[in-house]
């Protein structure tokens, strides 16, 4: 069984990250990790915390010449932020900020300082995730399996319909690095960054949907046997868990509810070249809770970020009256990033949900169990 957990801050020392449940044998490159650390703080409309931070991966346990033991992983990220934090007095924070976790999170725990929830309720945390994300990208990479992320609308302004998907997944990847915030259509990518600029000059935010495709996902991942294992159901939880996303979608989803049956299910076919096939994907990859062979399409729908230059109504929690919440540091949009940590998110399903199926202590017999069973669907 995969399992992480992760710890750290906002502005202490660091984030921690430990992985169980890996097989030995897994060739682990730290570059490819600080990439993904490095995309994740790309994107138009990031704030100035994004020219503090020069995330770096630091592998602690958990390897021996660059590769798994079967061990546990430990992973470590400095926070640059720490040196301009430490030490230095500050004033208790008694207002908080509609949208963001600060007034619940400060009555759940007692507290009566709302830094202490901003601490660890802030996206910061997800640097650790995307981390993580990227040790299992790479094990997933000796299974034939790709992962891919790009932002298909910001502001209400969205890519032509169905433009990408004559695209492979190795193409939308280098054509959403192409574009400052990671939309693989030119005209697009520009329009949303106007919308940005909009938002901006008008001291508001914008949310918007990002979009993660898995190529070479075999038949079979997940069940329907119970309601926690099937695919899609672990798919949400994980997208839902990022900051800001608050729905979530799997291939079709949304639109596919105003049509009649017979325009939203995907027709099979079969020849004694490709064996079952479909000219179709708008059930993204997923029938009755499994994998069904197809590319997995997921989108993560993200709320604009809830901090404003021009702050809402709040109470202080002190006096209980009226103020405007206070202004802290924060992006305009964040749905570039988004794409980055929905890829690591969704990785780590996929990567779970291989284990569960094909599991084993060494990744060779992880690969034994799983060229076995192409060869029993062939």
């Amino acid at each position: 069984m995969l399992r992480f957990l992760t710890a750290g801050e906002s502005h202490g020392k660091g984030l921690v990250g430990i992985i169980e449940g890996l097989p030995a044998g897994v060739t682990i490159d730290s570059s490819k990790i600080d990439f993904d650390l490095y995309r994740r703080q790309q994107g138009y409309g990031r704030g100035e915390r994004m020219k503090i931070e020069k995330d770096r991966i630091e592998i602690l346990s958990g390897l021996t010449e660059g590769k798994t033991i079967g061990a546990p992983v430990a992973l470590w990220i400095e926070n640059k932020d720490w040196e301009n934090w430490k030490n230095k007095p500050r004033d208790k924070k008694t207002v908080p900020r509609p949208g963001h976790a600060d007034l619940a999170g400060l009555l759940k725990y007692g507290l009566d300082d709302i830094q202490s929830v901003i601490e660890r309720a802030s996206a910061r945390e997800t640097a650790m995730r995307v981390a993580i994300g990227s040790v299992v990208k790479q094990f997933l990479e000796n299974f034939g399996i790709e992962v891919a992320g790009h932002v298909i609308e910001i502001g209400g302004v969205s890519l032509s319909a169905d433009n990408y998907r004559k695209f492979s997944i190795q193409e939308i990847r280098k054509r959403a690095l192409e574009s400052p915030v990671f939309c693989i259509e030119q005209k697009a990518s520009k329009e949303m960054c106007r919308k940005i600029d909009e938002a901006k000059a008008g001291k508001d935010t914008v949310g918007g949907i990002f979009e993660i495709i898995v190529s070479g996902i075999p038949i079979g991942l997940g069940s329907y046997v119970q309601w926690d294992r099937r695919l899609d159901t672990m798919l949400a939880q994980a997208v839902m868990s990022i900051p800001s996303v608050k729905a979530v979608e799997i291939g079709d989803g949304v639109t596919n509810v105003r049509k009649y049956g017979s325009d939203v299910h995907d027709e099979i076919y079969y020849s004694k070249k490709e064996g079952y096939y479909r000219l179709t994907n708008r059930a993204g990859g997923i029938e009755g809770g499994i994998s069904n062979g197809q590319d997995l399409i997921v989108r993560g729908y993200a709320k604009p970020i809830s901090t404003l230059l021009d702050p809402l109504n709040s109470v202080d929690t002190i006096t209980k009256k009226k103020v405007k919440a206070p202004y802290v540091r924060s992006d305009i949009c964040f749905v570039p990033a988004l794409s980055v940590v929905g890829e690591a998110a969704v990785a780590w399903v996929i990567a779970g949900a291989l284990m569960e199926k094909f599991g084993g202590d060494s990744l060779s017999e992880v690969k034994r169990n799983f060229s076995g069973c192409l060869k029993t669907l062939r």
